[in-house]
């Protein structure tokens, strides 16, 4: 093994098909256990958060990954980021905060001893949380002021606001000046000031202070401070040019003798004093995905972890390299731990969810000669252990085939089955759009037990606008063999496009020994759910070109379902009408390998793409052909893409202000109504002015 290579000592994967990011990993005592032993705290895009706490005598066999998780908890939203804190009033004890994309969360972590054969049980509780009207970026926290035994928050939203949150209430927000797109975001306790790299690509210093008086405007295109608030006008206090895009900032505060601030561009690393004095610079022959700064036993000096895209993990102290090992992945976040065993762990996270604790250089020896025992061998008692040993490998040789295995099957088997065939008749519960009719499949699940099962639950997830009859399902108790079969239907339940056609049903129940387990099982539902056979359409607006190495094969053979009898029996087109959305038309090609799929709407053209390329890999399988490749040669439709997300953007445009037009007329109708009411309830009789008329009318709009 190389030496400059990272040692394993832990290691885990993360879920499958979740995405992390920068500040989806954080380290940190989170349970308060008083043992000075940190957790590793891991939340995902899916919305998934997990706590660890990895032990390096922990095998794959005995549990691994499972063994050390602590506490597993999916939350509604995506998880931008996660830091471990001081945001309670009145509390020392450190509490985690979550943020989600318009919301952000403050939770409790508590242990309590268990009973069971899985030990302490974890809990994680809701202490209070801030809804947010704008969608956030990034978040840092501190003692915002200077105060003393507890932190502070600030989140940076993607429009450049800057929200400040003391414990649970919100304390104010400001503007950042001249902003376009947010940068990373930090917090200098030795000046009580908030770093930002800025779209001009400048590094800017705010202070506290300077922020808490300056004018607050009601929003960003405010082009004046309202004149209520008094407020100066806000202004970094100092500036420094970095001319390129930052990828991470950090102020460490591990040395009060040594005021530096980190800043990681695309191809240098900067180090600058508080004062935006710079330090050193150093150039950078290649791509960074992240770092960190950390302490250095050499006064003046500070040690930093720089990981990068070649999957190396490097280790600088100031500018100098002294050490390289090799990663089995990109890292996209890194943090130093320190456990039982071991202190100063590498916590390494990658984009698709590989969790690695590690340490460099070499494992340490613990070998010491033996002394040379000088006393004369006993050959009557070595022979008579020699005969001992020989009769218990006979034993253990004429009894290994005989005595039965350890049982490490799950204790439930879970199946799922969809069926073939439409429903007939329909299950769904619109029964036509546009004219045609509407179908649903059944989905049946059996569930067989190895084992005593006294309550169980299956839940089905389905992503919209799909949706199935019935979603969760109370299972009756089971006995050692006896099984459970549950059925319902899927069906398209909404006049938009669908993204996915992947189901998940999961079965949660309780072992015989009281320990609760989940078991899992994933699904394909049809593509004739969203659409029916049609005509093949000859000119489109967008059109997709897919190129393979080997034969063309029958559109007609690839998808029999589709296949229109009275058409003519010409396997080289193919057309597809979705119930809602559009005409899409598959072309192969009589002399090329290559395959044209066309429609008037470009979103909808990505199920049959994935349903094309799923079927072409399950066609070439079964010939035997290994080498099949699939490839898009021309330029990535990016024009299409944008005009997609503009239309999208223009209905939610459109969607606000038919919202606000509404509210208006609300509002309108209610004080007509009250001044009608005045006018009736007075005892002299006073002409209406035209109030019914006017009411019917609003009335009218509202509708």
């Amino acid at each position: 093994m190389s030496l400059f290579k990272a040692r394993d000592w832990w290691s885990a994967a993360l879920g499958e098909g979740e995405e992390f990011d920068q500040g989806c990993l954080c380290v940190g005592d989170v349970d308060n256990s008083g043992t000075g032993h940190d957790k590793v705290v891991v939340g995902s895009y899916m919305g998934m958060l997990r706590i660890f706490s990895p032990h390096g005598d922990i095998k794959p066999s005995e549990g691994g990954p499972a063994e050390a998780l602590l506490l597993e908890v999916q939350l509604q939203n995506a998880i931008v980021q996660v830091e471990v804190g001081k945001f309670v009033s009145c509390s020392e004890l450190l509490h985690l905060a979550v943020l989600h994309p318009r919301k952000c969360s403050i939770f409790s972590v508590s242990s309590t001893a268990g009973n069971v054969e899985h030990g302490d049980q974890y809990q994680l509780k809701l202490v209070y949380e801030h809804n947010l009207k704008r969608t956030v970026c990034n978040m840092t926290y501190g003692p915002f002021g200077g105060v003393t035994g507890h932190h502070s928050l600030c989140i940076q939203s993607m429009d450049g606001m800057l929200m400040f949150f003391e414990q649970d209430s919100y304390t104010f927000g400001r503007f950042l000046p001249g902003f376009l797109l947010p940068g990373p975001l930090a917090y200098n306790p030795r000046t009580d000031s908030f770093l930002t790299v800025s779209s001009a690509r400048q590094l800017e210093s705010y202070k506290y202070e300077t922020l808490a008086v300056a004018a607050e405007a009601e929003s960003r295109q405010d082009p004046d401070p309202p004149l209520k608030t008094g407020g100066k006008r806000l202004a970094p206090d100092w500036t420094f040019v970095l001319g390129e895009q930052a990828l991470d900032l950090c102020v460490p505060s591990f040395s009060h003798t040594t005021s530096s601030i980190f800043v990681l561009g695309e191809r240098n690393l900067y180090c600058l004093r508080d004062n935006s004095h710079i330090r050193f610079m150093k150039k950078l022959e290649f791509n960074p995905s992240c770092f960190l700064p950390f302490a250095s036993v050499t006064d003046g000096t500070t040690n930093l972890l720089l990981g990068n895209h070649t999957n190396m993990l490097l280790v600088y102290q100031d500018v100098t390299l002294k050490w390289a090992a090799q990663l089995p992945f990109v890292p996209v976040a890194v943090r130093l731990a320190n456990f039982l065993e071991i202190k100063g762990v590498v916590v390494s996270l990658s984009a698709d969810g590989h969790l690695l604790c590690s340490y460099m250089g070499t494992d340490p020896s613990f070998f010491s000669t033996p002394k040379v025992d000088a006393r004369e061998a006993d050959y009557e008692q070595v022979d008579a252990e020699m005969k001992k040993l020989q009769r218990f490998i006979r034993e253990a040789s004429r009894t290994q085939d005989v005595l039965p295995k350890a049982d490490a099957e799950e204790d439930l088997i879970l199946s799922v089955t969809v069926s073939s065939s439409m429903d007939s008749p329909s299950n769904a519960l619109i029964q036509d759009i546009d004219g045609v009719s509407v179908p649903s499949v059944t989905i049946q699940v059996k569930v067989k037990a190895r084992c005593v099962v006294q309550s169980s639950k299956l839940t089905v997830a389905i992503q919209p606008p799909l949706a199935v009859t019935q979603e969760q399902f109370v299972l009756q108790p089971m006995a050692v063999g006896s099984s459970t079969v549950v059925a319902f239907s899927a069906f398209l339940n909404g006049r938009y496009p669908a993204a996915d056609l992947t189901g998940d049903v999961t079965v949660s129940y309780s072992s015989p020994t009281g320990v609760p387990k989940v078991l899992q099982a994933a699904f394909c539902l049809p593509l004739a759910l969203l659409c029916v056979p049609a005509s093949p359409a000859k000119s489109t607006k967008f059109k997709i070109t897919v190129d393979t190495n080997q034969p063309p094969v029958d559109l007609h053979a690839m998808f029999p379902e589709f296949v229109v009898k009275s058409e003519d029996k010409d396997g080289n087109s193919l057309a597809f009408q979705f119930l809602s959305g559009d005409k899409v038309t598959v072309l192969a090609s009589r002399t090329s390998q290559r395959y044209r799929i066309q429609s008037d709407r470009f979103e909808d053209m990505w199920m049959v793409v994935k349903e094309l390329v799923l079927r072409f890999d399950r066609h070439f399988s079964k010939l035997g052909v290994k080498d099949f490749k699939k490839s898009f040669s021309g330029p990535l439709p990016l024009q299409e893409y944008f005009l997609s997300v503009d239309q999208h953007f223009q209905l939610r445009v459109s969607a606000q202000q038919y919202q606000d037009l509404l509210s208006e007329r609300a509002v309108q109708f209610r004080a007509i109504q009250r001044r009608l009411l005045t006018r009736f309830k007075d005892k002299t009789p006073a002409p209406l002015q035209n109030l019914d008329t006017l009411l019917d009318a609003t009335y009218s709009q509202a509708l």
